[in-house]
C-alpha cells in the first residue's frame, strides 16, 4: 500500500493520503511531552507528505490544536487537510474543580472540557479552535463523543455545522466516535460527509461490519479510521495491562489479541503493518489516522503500510475466525 496514495473523503470532494496523523497524543494523552517534541511529530509526517491531521479541544484543553496550530500555521493552508470537534467547550477552570474531566491528559492548561452540544456552544467551539490554531478555516467538524447526547447532538449540534458547511466556512460534516451504532444514527438521520470511527473497525474487531460501513457506502460518507491498534493492544503487546478503548483489556480481549498475534509470528508478519492495511482495504476508510507522540513512530507508521503481507496470512486469520467473514483483506 502507498501511504501517500489520495483518495476523495466521502463527498467532501477533498483528497487525503491515506495515512493521517491523530493529534490525542500531543496533549499529553497519558504522560506530556515537551513543545518541541511535539512540533517534530507534525513536521515529521508533513515531510513524509502526509497531508491529514485530527485534533479537538478536548487533547489536552486545547493543548494539541496550540501545538499543531503552531506549525500548520506556516505551511500554504492548501497543502493540508484539518479536522477538529465540537461538542466540549472550553471553560476556565476555578477552585472549585477538583475533576477536570482530564485524567488521561497529563498537565493540560488551566481549562475544563464540558460538554455543550447548543448552537450557541458549537460556534464558540468552532472560533476558540481557530484561535488556538492561528488557522481562519478548518476541513472537517467532527461532533465529538455524543454517546449520551444523541438527540441534542442532531437537532442542534449537526445543524450547526451543516450551517457552517453551507456558508463555506468548512467543507465536511463528520461526527467522531468510539462506537458505530450512534454514528448509523446520524447516517440515517442527517447529510454526513464522513465520520471517524474509532476502535470499531479494526484487525481485532469488526462488527460495524454487517451496518455501518455498507451504510457508508450507500450514502457516500468517507470514514477516518481511529485506534486501528485498538487504543495499543495490537502494537505493544497482548499481556496483562495492555490498553484497550482507553482502559485495561479484559481477558476475552487479550486472549483474541494473542490469537492474532501467534498466526502473525507463524508468517512472520509484523501485526502493527497487518492492522494498518486490514482497516484501509475497506473501500469506504479513506485514511488510518494513528497518533503517536514520537517522530519516529509517524516513519514507522509509513513504512508499515509499504510492507508485503503474503495472501496465506489473512486466509489463516479468516479460517480461525479471526477476520469476519465478508471483511476485504488487501490484495
Amino acid at each position: 500500500m502507498d501511504p501517500l496514495e489520495r483518495k476523495v473523503l466521502g463527498s467532501t470532494g477533498l483528497q487525503v493520503t491515506q495515512l493521517g496523523l491523530g493529534c490525542a497524543a500531543l496533549g499529553g494523552l497519558y504522560g506530556d511531552i515537551p513543545d518541541e517534541q511535539a512540533h517534530a511529530v507534525v513536521q515529521r509526517a508533513l515531510d513524509l507528505g502526509l497531508n491529514l491531521f485530527d485534533t479537538a479541544p478536548l487533547y489536552g484543553s486545547g493543548k494539541s490544536e496550540i501545538r499543531v496550530g503552531e506549525v500548520l500555521k506556516d505551511i500554504p493552508r492548501d497543502d493540508f487537510v484539518l479536522c477538529t470537534k465540537v461538542g466540549r467547550v472550553l471553560d476556565p477552570v476555578t477552585d472549585e474543580d477538583e475533576d477536570r474531566g482530564q485524567e488521561i491528559f497529563d498537565q493540560p492548561p488551566p481549562f475544563k472540557p464540558v460538554f455543550d452540544y447548543s448552537n450557541d456552544g458549537v460556534m464558540r467551539s468552532f472560533e476558540e479552535s481557530l484561535q488556538r490554531l492561528q488557522l481562519d478555516r478548518v476541513d472537517i467538524l467532527h461532533i465529538h463523543d455524543p454517546d449520551d447526547h444523541y438527540t441534542e447532538a442532531i437537532t442542534s449540534a449537526y445543524p450547526a455545522i451543516a450551517a457552517l458547511r453551507e456558508q463555506g466556512a468548512i467543507t465536511g460534516v463528520s461526527a467522531g466516535m468510539n462506537q458505530w451504532e450512534m454514528l448509523a444514527d446520524f447516517a440515517r438521520a442527517g447529510d454526513f460527509d464522513c465520520f471517524l470511527l474509532a476502535g470499531r473497525y479494526s484487525l481485532l474487531e469488526q462488527e460495524s461490519l454487517d451496518v455501518l460501513l455498507p451504510l457508508c457506502a450507500e450514502k457516500n460518507i468517507g470514514i477516518l479510521a481511529g485506534g486501528t491498534y485498538n487504543s495499543g493492544i495490537l502494537a505493544k503487546g497482548a499481556a496483562p495491562g495492555a490498553k484497550y478503548n482507553y482502559g485495561d483489556a479484559p481477558e476475552d480481549i487479550i486472549d483474541r489479541a494473542r490469537r492474532l498475534e501467534e498466526v502473525s509470528d507463524r508468517h512472520d508478519v509484523d501485526i502493527k503493518a497487518a492492522a494498518s492495511q486490514f482497516a484501509l482495504a475497506h473501500p469506504v476508510v479513506t485514511s488510518i489516522i494513528p497518533g503517536t507522540r514520537q517522530p519516529d513512530r509517524v516513519t514507522e507508521n509509513f513504512e508499515l503500510l509499504k510492507v508485503p503481507i503474503p495472501a496465506d496470512y489473512w486466509a489463516e486469520l479468516r479460517h480461525e475466525k479471526l477476520l469476519h467473514p465478508d471483511a476485504p483483506v488487501p490484495a
